[in-house]
């Protein structure tokens, strides 16, 4: 089970600090596991890649402005590399390690639903 991750960081609250208009502040970001060997069945009946998502908010450090970018100039990859900065390595890999751990269910449930009668 090769996984693969994807972030969404999009979404972003700013505002004006130290005379930098759109000051980004807080990201809401979304971290995907996809997993490229597995499949699982969908509500309709199809076959779909086995996928996990979790999400939250990360405030970011604005104390020293000095790198600025301004907003137009922005990429995702700036923004990714803040929040995973902000987040720390130990807490991206438990993000991660946790996606696995859920995909891993939906493609060998432990657990299964029944009803009686």
């Amino acid at each position: 089970m090769a996984i693969n991750y994807t972030w969404d960081v999009s979404t972003v609250d700013v505002k004006e600090i130290d005379g930098n208009a759109d000051t980004v502040f807080n990201v809401h970001w979304r971290l995907t596991g996809t997993d490229d060997t597995n499949t699982v069945e969908d509500s309709q009946g199809n076959d779909v890649a086995a996928a996990a998502t979790v999400y939250g908010t990360v405030g970011l450090d604005t104390e020293d402005l000095s790198n600025f970018t301004a907003f137009a100039d922005l990429t995702a990859s700036d923004v990714q590399g803040w929040v995973e900065a902000a987040m720390g390595a130990d807490e991206v890999q438990a993000k991660k390690d946790g996606l696995d751990a859920t995909i891993a269910e939906l493609v060998t449930p432990t657990v299964q639903t029944k009803q009686v009668g």
